[in-house]
């Protein structure tokens, strides 16, 4: 059978792949529970009993699964199955720990959770690794026909390279050069198109042509598309209308999410002080500087504030006020700066500023004022950003990197917004968890693009 053939099944094999990693781990906390811990709560279970824990169980874990992506076999690279994976059992794992000492009407031995959770991390190593080969099998890289117009898609190429499991790029044609013959024989031949920024009345007529012939599409987004796929269906008549609102988030939405901010800021507040206090004395005991660095961000409707972060470089690192952006091995960081970076402590003294209510929890990231300005001149749509509040963390945030492209980051931000819901503030605040493990979410500017992107401050 073809991989094209085998696609229809992709699904099904995840959800099969899914059972089997959730189900090994079950067993395991299954042993635990009935050998230890169930033979020491107040009122021991017995048959149905043990079904029931073992339900909760396992609900938590597919709970955690689909929050943190540890579901996603053959998309997710196995580095990012497997942490998604750990983290899910390690929260699973911990709310199971604290049910049964209320179970057992005091705080139970911990000692064979952590044994259970190092036979986790074996199970999921092994079965992911394992998974993610027969998938690799199944499913090889697709070739891929990228189609573009007047912009270069070198950009998207180096990206595509990253994720060679998944796409091999056959050909890189410019449109206009190929005839509509020409375009249908390189349609067939390949895997897939990709169509890179193109002008939406061609975009369109390659999409209906490809959907027809049943070609898979991929195509780089637009700001106009994100806003479609926001909009809300009505159907008061026989022709479908989409209406499109611009007006940030509704009375309730605001009021819930600033309930939650207060909460959350001030549970985070109290019990990382003792963190923020050893920061602190590290950051002063290096070179005696000062340990917040405070500086202007705009966040909702344009409003101005001053940010606090803890210092990361040296005293003046920015001379003259002018904006140089942080490149990898930046010599301008300091030690202390680079540890508290890469685990992203630098960022605790903004729940400060969320319980002054400047910044909200989840949210596009506030950006320098000069940044705004310089931003909203280029990309005029800019400021669609604004229509809620800078948030810690948000959508550009956990699927972007320090030096994603203001246009990119800016169509994340406006999913979110057009897009938002509770539940969608709750999951990117625990999927935050899963971004501090990875390296490529601090990544910053290469020297050179750090030089280019100096070089346009200037100008």
């Amino acid at each position: 059978m073809k991989p094209n053939q085998l696609e229809q099944y992709k699904r099904i094999l995840r959800i099969i792949a899914a059972l089997l990693v959730i189900a090994s781990v079950s067993l395991a906390f299954f042993f635990i529970w009935t050998r230890y811990y169930n033979l020491r709560i107040v009122f021991p279970f017995y048959y149905k009993g043990h079904w029931v824990v073992m339900a909760i169980y396992v609900i938590l874990l597919f709970v955690f699964f689909y929050i943190y992506g540890g579901l996603k076999f053959g998309y997710l690279k196995s580095s990012s199955v497997i942490l998604s994976q750990i983290i899910a059992v390690v929260c699973a794992n911990v709310l199971m720990y604290l049910q049964i000492s209320l179970l057992s009407a005091e705080l139970e031995a911990v000692v064979p959770f952590l044994y259970l959770t190092c036979a986790d991390f074996l199970i999921i190593v092994f079965w992911t690794l394992i998974i993610n080969k027969v998938f690799a099998r199944l499913f090889p890289p697709r070739k891929l026909l990228i189609l573009y117009d007047e912009y270069e898609p070198q950009a998207m190429l180096k990206k595509m390279k990253v994720r060679n499991d998944r796409y091999e790029i056959g050909e890189v044609r410019k449109v206009w050069t190929l005839s509509q013959e020409k375009f249908e024989y390189l349609a067939k031949k390949y895997d897939a198109v990709l169509i890179y920024d193109l002008h939406s009345e061609l975009r369109n007529k390659i999409l209906k042509y490809c959907y027809s012939e049943s070609i898979r599409v991929y195509s780089t987004s637009k700001i106009s598309d994100i806003l479609v796929k926001g909009a809300e269906n009505i159907h008061l008549f026989d022709t479908p209308i989409l209406l499109f609102r611009n007006y940030g988030l509704t009375f309730e939405q605001k009021l819930v999410k600033r309930i939650m901010d207060i909460v959350m800021s001030s549970i985070i507040l109290v019990i990382t002080s003792p963190i923020m206090l050893i920061v602190a004395a590290a950051i002063k005991l290096y070179d005696g500087g000062p340990v917040m660095f405070r500086q202007e961000r705009c966040t909702i409707n344009g409003k101005v504030f001053r940010i606090h972060k803890f210092r990361s470089m040296i005293v003046d690192a920015e001379k003259e006020g002018k904006s140089i952006p942080a490149t990898d091995n930046d010599p301008r960081i300091t030690p202390v700066g680079r540890f508290i970076r890469k685990t992203r402590l630098d960022e605790l003294p903004q729940m400060i500023d969320i319980l002054n209510g400047n910044m909200s929890m989840v949210g596009p990231r506030p950006e320098r004022v000069e940044h705004v300005k310089k931003y909203t001149e280029e990309i005029a749509e800019f400021d669609y950003r604004l229509k809620v509040k800078g948030g810690l963390t948000g959508y550009a945030q956990i699927y972007g990197k320090y030096n994603t492209t203001p246009y990119d980051k800016l169509k994340l931000d406006l999913m979110y917004i057009q897009n938002y819901s509770v539940l969608m503030d709750l999951r990117l605040i625990l999927m935050t968890v899963k971004i501090m493990f990875m390296k490529e979410s601090t990544e910053g500017f290469e020297e050179k693009e750090g030089q280019k992107a100096q070089e346009k401050e200037e100008k």
